[in-house]
């Protein structure tokens, strides 16, 4: 379903989810992670529903087979950013919010303001340290996008 290199990244994503390291993804694990994401105050009910999205404990095996199932149709990763090398005519790995946070409310499948405001994660799509990206700095979104509000 994935290939090695994708698998490796899953790993590092659960390890970085389990954060007592027991190799199970629990409930304080689905909290403290979204905690260090910034979002505090997640309610029960949000992370007892993602817990059950794994009919069981969730360890790697169980966590790639959902990611397999949520992926499944998606477009694949170079499409993805080639979309975002659009908003990033000068090739910098910048993204303009305003000119972004306008297109996201006004083309396709429109945003509401409320989900426009909803704080994206600060964390770059690729850490600079793991080497140049094909066809531009498009590894990682040089402007994290936060929250507009």
């Amino acid at each position: 379903m994935f290939e090695q290199a994708q698998i490796q990244e899953f790993k590092e994503a659960f390890s970085c989810i389990d954060q007592n390291r027991d190799g199970i993804i629990c409930k304080s694990d689905l909290r403290e992670t979204y905690s260090q994401l910034g979002k505090v105050n997640v309610p029960e009910e949000e992370l007892d529903a993602m817990l059950q999205e794994g009919k069981g404990p969730i360890n790697f095996t169980v966590f790639l087979t959902l990611f397999g199932e949520k992926l499944n149709g998606t477009d694949p990763e170079e499409a993805i950013l080639s979309a975002f090398r659009l908003f990033d005519p000068s090739g910098k790995g910048v993204v303009n919010r305003d000119e972004f946070k306008q297109l996201l409310l006004t083309q396709a499948d429109k945003f509401s303001l409320a989900e426009v405001k909803i704080p994206a994660p600060s964390t770059p799509l690729q850490a600079p340290s793991q080497g140049p990206q094909p066809a531009g700095p498009w590894g990682g979104l040089g402007d994290p996008l936060p929250s507009w509000a």
